[in-house]
């Protein structure tokens, strides 16, 4: 299924291990403007748990959760909008 939802920036942090993928994201986020979409690409199975987690604690949402090979998962955030 392909993802409809137009990616302002991909994060490939394949190889790198937990948190790292976390804190990717984190890093792309923080650079990012409200409402921007940020995509990170992992193959740690600790970001299945912490990233949505994460996204969910820090009140970003969590677009799709996409599994691109056997070993890669693709997380697709956006950055929350301030009222």
């Amino acid at each position: 299924m392909q993802n409809l939802v137009h990616i302002d920036r991909e994060i490939d942090a394949r190889g790198s291990h937990c948190p790292g993928p976390l804190m990717e994201l984190i890093r792309g986020l923080k650079s990012a403007t409200d409402g921007e979409v940020i995509a990170v690409i992992s193959t740690d199975l600790g970001s299945n748990t912490d990233i949505p987690l994460w996204v969910q604690k820090a009140g970003n949402e969590l677009i799709a959760v996409e599994k691109i090979d056997q070993e890669a998962t693709r997380f697709v955030v956006r950055k929350h909008v301030r009222a």
